[in-house]
């Protein structure tokens, strides 16, 4: 997850997929095993938690818990009753073949409409660093330490 964005719920990720199902599906229809709208669900969901490429969205949906493959719609498998995500090449070809102006303006319609993170006030950091002085100690023969402040 990136600094400025909030997490994707499940009702979001709900009124996402119905935006994305607005597209036309440019792909062939013999073959296909993931929807367009799951994955390109998937691939905005991984961006908004800080996914910069094509690999790194395949490896997010891959390592995501079943709840949210599930609000997804990641593609069921029969044998085990898992969930099988979509492969980082299947993510890299849709998105290559999708209408990018029309993939831009339903994702802004849909971004316009989540809840504005909320701003978190800032924190001083201060980092505390110590050390054992070896060989000097006090009369009753406890070591000293000394402890340097970095802010």
């Amino acid at each position: 997850m990136t600094g400025d964005s909030s997490p994707v719920t499940v009702t979001e990720c709900t009124s996402l997929l119905e935006q994305l199902r607005q597209l036309p599906d440019p792909r062939d229809r013999r073959g296909i095993r993931h929807t367009l709208a799951s994955v390109l669900a998937v691939a905005a969901a991984a961006v908004l938690a800080g996914a910069r490429s094509c690999t790194a969205i395949g490896e997010w949906i891959a390592d995501a818990p079943a709840q949210v493959q599930a609000a997804l719609e990641v593609r069921r498998d029969i044998c085990d009753n898992g969930r099988r995500p979509p492969h980082e090449a299947t993510i890299r070809r849709i998105l290559q073949s999708v209408d990018a102006d029309t993939l831009d303006a339903v994702l802004t319609a849909w971004l316009t409409t989540r809840p504005q993170p909320v701003a978190l006030p800032r924190r001083r950091a201060i980092a505390v660093d110590g050390k054992a002085l070896r060989g000097a100690r006090l009369s009753d023969g406890t070591t000293i330490h000394l402890l340097v402040l970095h802010s």
